[in-house]
């Protein structure tokens, strides 16, 4: 797992960097970085975030980039993923994390309880996920932030549930019950191999946008679904009981509260036949 540091560290490791938070947010402060991130003045910060975080871009990609927010939602073609259709991906770049559903409908991350009734805002809803499985995908700021179909299906409507923009890292989650309280948009894709699977991207510190473009269509595994705009993020994908299983590779892993790293496209589990 990685390690918390720099600003978000001290800003939900201590009481004052927590005040400073609680000011941010209700100011509405982090619309003036989010101005600066989209205005030209942010063009010097391109080189700098590449370098610092070893980021694959030609030097007339980068060149190209007017805005840093330009940079972040950049494009990429998905060249390779596992397409065998009872292989399930991780739909984004970042830190996958495992969770039990129990028989209430509800899961715990980090000392929160999470209700899926609060989480979706659809008490019926949730009761179908009884002892189901939660997968979490947590991107950082570094990630590749358009996310991807795991499987052919039909996608319903699209849920968008406003909220705050605390972070997603992992000591914010020991403060806070960031999941229920972060803006965040959720919806229902009936899947060919995983039955009913709900995909919820939740925003964080500074990304007031998600993208889902897409609502009341057919999908294919693979394709783009959508992208989060300027900062690290969090996917969140909850699988009803007996439809799907991880690889040995992440099941040994993912005990407690722990995180592997995964790349978009990447086999994660297998569906189970019923």
């Amino acid at each position: 797992m990685k390690n918390t540091t720099g600003s978000v560290g001290f800003m939900y490791g201590n009481w004052f960097g927590r005040f400073l938070l609680k000011t941010v947010m209700t100011l509405h402060l982090d619309r003036v970085a989010v101005w600066f991130l989209r205005s030209k003045l942010s063009k010097p910060m391109i080189g700098r975030y590449i370098k610092k975080n070893s980021i694959a871009v030609t030097e007339e990609e980068k060149a190209s980039f007017k805005t840093f927010r330009e940079f972040f939602v950049r494009t990429r073609e998905l060249e390779s993923f596992e397409k065998a259709p009872e292989r399930l991906i991780s739909p984004c770049d970042g830190w996958l994390s495992a969770f039990p559903i129990d028989s209430e409908s509800c899961f715990s991350i980090k000392k929160s309880i999470y209700q899926l009734k609060d989480f979706l805002t659809d008490e019926e809803l949730a009761k179908k996920y009884h002892n189901g499985t939660c997968l979490v995908f947590r991107l950082c700021a570094s990630d590749y932030h358009h996310y991807c179909y795991i499987d052919d299906g039909y996608q319903g409507e699209n849920h968008f549930i406003p909220g705050k923009l605390h972070s997603v890292q992992p000591i914010a989650c020991e403060k806070y019950p960031v999941f229920v309280l972060n803006r965040r948009s959720w919806c229902l894709l009936e899947t060919d191999n995983f039955g009913p699977v709900v995909q919820c991207e939740i925003g964080a510190l500074v990304v007031g946008g998600i993208d889902n473009p897409n609502s009341n269509t057919r999908f294919t595994k693979g394709s783009e679904k959508g992208k989060f705009d300027l900062a690290g993020s969090t996917i969140v994908m909850l699988f009803e009981e007996g439809r799907v299983d991880l690889i040995p590779e992440f099941k040994d892993k993912l005990v407690g509260d722990t995180e592997a790293r995964v790349l978009q496209g990447m086999w994660v589990g297998n569906a189970i036949t019923k």
